[in-house]
């Protein structure tokens, strides 16, 4: 019996009609392999996974292969974006046995969940040296029956040696400018001077790589940094990897050049994306990146936003090309004929070369992904506009992706603060209320009567699944980046609820910060991670929250858990930077301060304090935080006991415990939280 359908989670439901018997992960799993004195196979992926769903295709739909794994075998089932914990787990043992990892994750575990046999996607025949699927099938199968002892002692084996995997802490604290440095001139090593970003193909979006980078210019003024940060993203953007017609960016690219993109768009990357934009415009007011930060935000609320006001997970890689094949990529790429069947004859040749259309192509069956090889100004841009709408229209025609329409805690966390920012910065109140109404369903739907997190929803009904610590660390950091462009206190409040949790129930007491909570389900190991992977760790998600609400609040003991978590930083930063960005951008904030800022006004709707509060929200100072309110207003700390200045609004900076004169002036302002450190 397939036990999938009563799931919350659109992955599982997937695979709810799979002729496999398979089980949602929980107790009631490993008591039935015991009863069988069965060994379970652990599958683990997420909706948006392309290669998922061919091994779903392939094996889990094939009544053969079910009836194998039915007979032998109790079969599990996790969606990774629901159970991080139990993803990060089992990939740790996978890349510890294997040298790699990825999805659809393949272990065998015994009934007592210790692993003992890994792999990722198996094929239904052997191809390129890989057994099929069946052959690991049935030598498990013989291991189990024949071999057992062998197989135990493996997994024994693998628990200790998981168990006795520490993590370099950093004791000797908070990394300082020399650390930094080192980092940044590890950066300068690995980076692509050709063709932007870091490393070969596949090649990722840098995000949190290149706040560090934003930061580190903002506090020193090093032209390098911001050169990589600005190269980056215009080749990000120009390229594939960026939807040339709907705005929004693919998971990464096959390639060196950003030319073909895996095409799932995830919530998580285009949250971070976008903020990065808003923030290189704020540094350098380049047209382009405004551009791109505004159609990535238009495009999270257009294609994600749930009826509830929160944002699903991601878009799929594949759907229907018109031929009923689900095929990656064909909802995005064109060819020449298609270009001339929406705009005719003349406009197709001005598309073709505006957006790198050949007949060669740059993808699969001589289709192109669109790009933008050309720089602005070359062509007609009333003429472009046309075009773009004309085929945004046609390719809305075509059969979409499918969507994963959970909502995740912690990446809604990541959009609100980017939203409410890029809403500031751009003027768009409407991008601000969408960041209000996501942080509205997380405090409705995702809080539970105690006030701790839960990791997912979905129809505005919480999931089952307690948050993890990036879900406390990344909605944190939302709530923060809303109180300080809203000016309304309560998301500082619930900021701090759910950093108080970090400090009771995620700290080892030393430092160092767990991925789960104390009274989390326990696993064969407690996971801990402190470096990013597509987003930012926990960790470092929750020492950059720590750091912002103890400069907003004064709190000594969330000020000194910031600066003990980011020991490690210290550590890792100057050896492998790539992984450890957002603890570096944090680090940055750290070392300016950061900034505090209150802006006072006479009242909600003076022109003076509006100017001054977003006069400070473009501040660059690395991590500053900001709060607006009216004289005497209880709304935030920093506004005690801060007067106006001759009746007229006015703006305080204090860092480090010093202050200078408060002013009424927001070209001063201005000047105060954008210039380098001497």
């Amino acid at each position: 019996m397939n036990r999938l359908a009563d799931s919350q989670s659109p992955y599982l439901l997937q695979h709810a009609d799979n002729p496999v018997d398979w089980w949602p992960w929980g107790p009631e799993a490993f008591e039935e392999a015991k009863r069988r004195d069965a060994p379970v196979l652990l599958s683990v992926g997420y909706s948006a996974c392309h290669w998922c769903h061919v091994m779903a295709r392939e094996s889990f739909e094939d009544e053969g292969t079910a009836r194998v794994l039915n007979a032998h075998f109790v079969a599990v089932k996790v969606d990774r974006e629901e159970r991080p914990d139990v993803d990060a787990v089992y990939m740790e043992a996978v890349q510890a046995a294997t040298g790699q990892g990825g999805w659809p994750m393949t272990v065998f575990l015994t009934p007592d969940a210790e692993p003992f046999y890994f792999g990722t996607y198996f094929p239904p025949e052997p191809r390129h040296g890989m057994p099929s699927f069946r052959q690991v099938l049935e030598g498990v199968r013989q291991a189990w029956a024949e071999r057992r002892d062998e197989v135990t002692d493996v997994a024994g084996k693998i628990v200790r040696d998981l168990a006795g995997r520490e993590i370099d802490y950093g004791g000797t604290g908070a990394p300082g400018p020399a650390e930094l440095g080192q980092a940044l001139l590890g950066l300068t090593r690995e980076y692509d001077a050709v063709r932007g970003g870091f490393g070969g193909a596949p090649k990722f979006p840098p995000s949190m790589v290149v706040e560090f980078l934003l930061r580190h210019h903002a506090r020193t003024g090093a032209e390098g940094a911001l050169q990589m940060a600005r190269d980056t993203c215009e080749r990000m953007a120009r390229g594939g990897l960026y939807d040339q017609l709907g705005g929004g960016f693919a998971r990464y690219s096959v390639d060196r050049d950003w030319v073909v993109p895996h095409f799932e768009k995830m919530l998580y990357d285009n949250a971070l994306l976008c903020r990065v934009y808003a923030h290189l415009w704020r540094s350098t007011g380049s047209e382009h990146a405004r551009r791109v930060a505004l159609e990535t935000a238009d495009f999270m609320v257009r294609e994600l936003r749930t009826a509830e006001g929160g944002f699903a997970s991601a878009l799929d890689a594949d759907s229907d090309d018109g031929t009923g094949r689900h095929t990656e990529g064909a909802y995005y790429v064109w060819t020449p004929a298609q270009l001339r069947a929406v705009l005719g004859d003349e406009d197709a040749e001005l598309a073709a070369a505006h957006f790198g259309v050949t007949e060669e192509g740059t993808f699969e069956h001589g289709a192109s992904v669109l790009q933008l090889p050309q720089r602005e100004g070359v062509f007609d841009a009333g003429r472009i506009a046309s075009v773009r709408e004309r085929m945004l229209a046609a390719r809305a025609e075509r059969p979409a992706p499918g969507r994963d329409d959970k909502v995740v805690a912690a990446w809604n966390g990541l959009a609100v603060a980017a939203l409410a920012e890029t809403g500031a910065y751009f003027e768009r109140p409407d991008l601000v209320d969408a960041a209000v109404a996501a942080a509205d369903l997380l405090v409705r739907v995702h809080l539970d009567e105690h006030g701790r997190l839960i990791r997912t929803s979905r129809d505005g009904h919480a999931g089952a699944n307690a948050g993890v610590l990036e879900d406390y660390g990344d909605v944190a950091e939302g709530f923060l980046a809303l109180a300080s462009v809203t000016g309304e206190g309560v998301w500082l409040e619930f900021a701090g609820l759910l950093l108080d949790h970090v400090l009771t129930r995620f700290a080892d007491g030393s430092g160092a910060l767990y991925d789960t909570a104390a009274d989390a389900e326990r696993l064969i190991r407690r996971p801990q991670d402190p470096t990013d992977n597509a987003t930012p760790s926990g960790w470092t998600a929750a020492a950059g929250a720590l750091l912002s609400y103890a400069a907003h609040t004064g709190s000594e003991p969330h000020r000194t858990a910031a600066e003990q978590a980011l020991g490690v930083v210290t550590s890792i930063g100057p050896r492998v930077p790539r992984f450890i960005g957002w603890g570096l951008a944090v680090a940055e904030a750290l070392l300016d301060g950061p900034r505090e800022v209150a802006v006072v006004g006479p009242g909600p709707a003076d022109a003076a304090a509006r100017g001054l509060h977003r006069t400070a929200l473009l501040g660059t100072a690395p991590g500053a935080v900001v709060a607006a309110g009216v004289e005497g207003g209880g709304e935030f700390p920093l506004l005690a006991g801060r007067p106006l200045v001759g009746g007229q609004a006015a703006a305080y900076v204090c860092r480090g415990f010093t202050c200078d004169a408060p002013t009424t002036d927001p070209e001063r302002l201005r000047d105060t939280l954008t210039a380098p450190e001497a």
